[in-house]
């Protein structure tokens, strides 16, 4: 295990944070100088960051552009009221963005609900720390009551009835029903971690309660150090990779999450392990 820490924390000091700004969703929030306008664009890029990163971020870009200098302010005045014809009157603005399992009144419902969160707390903070409680061992019992007081918001406005379809779900998934939840982990590090490249505009939680953002090169690297042996990559694989990172770090476990991913970190490794014979880390395994 001293060996994989003393790895980790040497790629960790070289890892290059202002390169990965340019190549990560979390250039977006990194426009913006005020924190009510950090945590909206964060949460928009992150809702989106699945698929290529060539595909998702001209969607984000373009809907944050839409909502001007300040997205905070633009989904506080948001009103998705109906006309005649019963189709909101924002949709003209938004006509035709749509992004892989996201169909534009997905996307319009997104931003609603957003809106309608920020006008009844004032920030997606306030409501998300509603949940929290400091006795938590992480941040998944918050992260469950946040999504089902999101999901319980009406949609009548956006959609004419009050329904969740599937491209609209797939923005909020949940610990609840055995989601890695990815992207709202991602979203959280941004929030609450304090450090390099992360906001911490988020106060009040500790770092070592977030989880990690499990994605398959994640998941693959900690498969092969030993961090876990489950073979799915869902909430308890994510806990237990997070787990074990504490061992090595107690305090700040997320910081190898960028250890990690460093593009140098097994040399050619892959997918289909042909080439573990050249990786750093062929002899290192946890305990």
């Amino acid at each position: 295990m001293r060996e994989i820490k003393r790895l980790l924390d040497r790629y960790y000091k070289e890892y290059n944070f202002g390169e990965r700004i340019l190549h990560d969703p979390i250039e977006f929030p990194h426009r913006y100088k005020k924190p009510e306008d950090i945590e909206i664009a964060g949460f928009i890029a992150s809702c989106f960051a699945y698929g290529r990163v060539g595909l998702f971020k001209p969607v984000i870009g373009r809907i944050l552009s839409l909502m001007g200098s300040s997205p905070c302010a633009f989904l506080i005045e948001f009103k998705a009221e109906r006309n005649e014809r019963s189709e909101t009157r924002l949709v003209e603005l938004f006509t035709g963005i749509k992004y892989r399992f996201n169909e534009n009144k997905d996307i319009l419902c997104l931003l609603y609900v957003i809106g309608e969160i920020l006008k009844k707390n004032n920030s997606l903070e306030n409501a998300f720390k509603t949940h929290y409680r400091d006795g938590d061992v992480n941040i998944g019992n918050a992260l469950e009551g946040f999504i089902d007081y999101i999901l319980g918001i009406d949609t009548s406005e956006v959609y004419g009835k009050n329904i969740k379809p599937k491209g609209f779900l797939q923005f909020f998934p949940s610990p609840e029903k055995g989601s890695a939840c990815k992207r709202m982990n991602l979203f959280l590090r941004w929030m609450i971690r304090d450090k390099d490249i992360d906001f911490g505009i988020w106060k009040g939680i500790p770092k070592n309660k977030l989880v990690i953002p499990l994605d398959t090169h994640i998941a693959r690297i900690s498969r092969c150090l030993g961090f876990t042996k489950r073979k799915a990559d869902n909430w308890e694989t994510a806990v237990e990779i997070t787990e074990a990172l504490k061992k090595l770090d107690p305090e700040d476990p997320l910081k190898y999450d960028f250890a990690m991913c460093h593009h140098g970190i097994s040399g050619s490794c892959g997918p289909k392990f042909t080439k573990c014979d050249k990786c750093v880390l062929k002899n290192l395994t946890y305990p």
